[in-house]
């Protein structure tokens, strides 16, 4: 590709509209046979991408958010990104969604309405709810967590508390924005998931789990707590009730981080350390169950039901239903430690400003 083409694709992160194409000199026919011979991939209507920039984009996270910015390039509109679009651009975690809408939000449209694979939401919002990200405009976090719970209910709306708490938003700011949307619809998930968040939940799948161990009825679970391992390292568990331990395994645990995962060693070591890990907090008398993705939904959440119901109830025939002491003491101990885990730092490439 030509220098100058080169250069409009750095500047638009890998993307290229058809008129910048055509200004830099392409015809039509050569954007066709880019196109046809698959060098060029098409993100939506007029909009472009190298292929094998394309291929490479993780499916549910990174192909989403450059969906987002081809729309940002065609949108001619004032406007700014909301619901799981603005979620996609501060980075925070979403139930899987396989609309693959982009949303924005603008101001004098009323109600909301879908085109060309674009929701636009009329609602009111200031220069102080807009955040810029990454050369992106979009809705701040705490409101964005209130959308998408109006949006998708309140499971996806926890999700995205748990993670708003996680990355600092106070939860007398979501409650503030939950106050100002008193007569908006569907505001009623928002304040319940206001109310259970918990930014112990590290993933979106921590916090599905903690709403199916609290259908079990066998008490309120603590998220991240400590266990000392005798190798004098820490493990933290997902969730604990009682003396019995609730652990969530999604495959990025077991994926590396090349390929969309959080693994940095090869799939057999994690599962080792993993047993070793459960090995330990066996021994500290704690039972452990196991979640996946496939115990949330339909007859697999009504048979995890079950099984995890049956776990926990063996743990406490075993154990009793209060932590031993000294877990109790190491808990305290660790207090400090826990806080600033429950915390994520801003990280420098995706410095949040404001709009204004």
């Amino acid at each position: 590709m030509p220098n100058q083409r080169a250069a409009l694709v750095r500047r638009q992160h890998g993307l290229i509209t058809a008129q910048a194409a055509l200004d830099a000199g392409l015809e039509r026919f050569e954007i066709a046979e880019l196109l046809r011979s698959r060098e060029w991939a098409k993100v939506r209507r007029g909009v472009y991408i190298d292929a094998e920039q394309w291929a490479g984009a993780e499916k549910w996270r990174e192909q989403p958010l450059i969906e987002v910015r081809a729309a940002h390039l065609t949108l001619r509109r004032p406007h700014v990104f909301s619901h799981d679009s603005a979620a996609l651009i501060h980075g925070l975690p979403l139930l899987r969604d396989d609309s693959r809408l982009v949303h924005v939000t603008r101001a004098g449209v009323t109600g909301s309405r879908r085109r060309n694979g674009i929701m636009q939401h009329g609602a009111a919002y200031t220069d102080d709810d807009v955040a810029q990200v990454g050369g992106l405009q979009a809705l701040g976090i705490g409101r964005t967590a209130l959308d998408i719970c109006r949006e998708h209910g309140y499971g996806a709306g926890l999700v995205a508390c748990d993670a708003a708490l996680r990355h600092g938003v106070p939860r007398s700011e979501l409650l503030e924005i939950a106050g100002s949307m008193h007569h908006w619809p569907d505001i009623t998930a928002g304040r319940a998931a206001v109310a259970d968040a918990d930014p112990g939940a590290e993933s979106a799948g921590e916090s599905m789990a903690r709403i199916l161990v609290k259908e079990l009825q066998i008490g309120d679970p603590t998220t991240q707590f400590p266990v000392r391992r005798p190798n004098g390292k820490t493990a933290w568990l997902d969730l604990l009730v009682g003396c019995h331990a609730f652990e969530f395994d999604g495959r990025t645990k077991y994926r590396n981080v090349a390929d969309g995962g959080v693994a940095r060693r090869d799939a057999e070591a994690v599962v080792w350390e993993e047993k070793e890990r459960e090995i330990d907090v066996l021994a500290q008398g704690l039972g452990v169950s196991r979640i996946t993705w496939r115990d949330f939904w339909g007859a697999g959440r009504v048979a995890a039901r079950t099984r995890l119901r049956r776990e926990a109830e063996l743990t406490a025939q075993r154990h009793g239903t209060v932590p031993p002491r000294e877990l109790l003491a190491y808990a305290a101990r660790m207090a400090d430690a826990r806080r600033q885990r429950l915390l994520i730092a801003t990280a420098p490439d995706r410095l949040i400003l404001p709009a204004r």
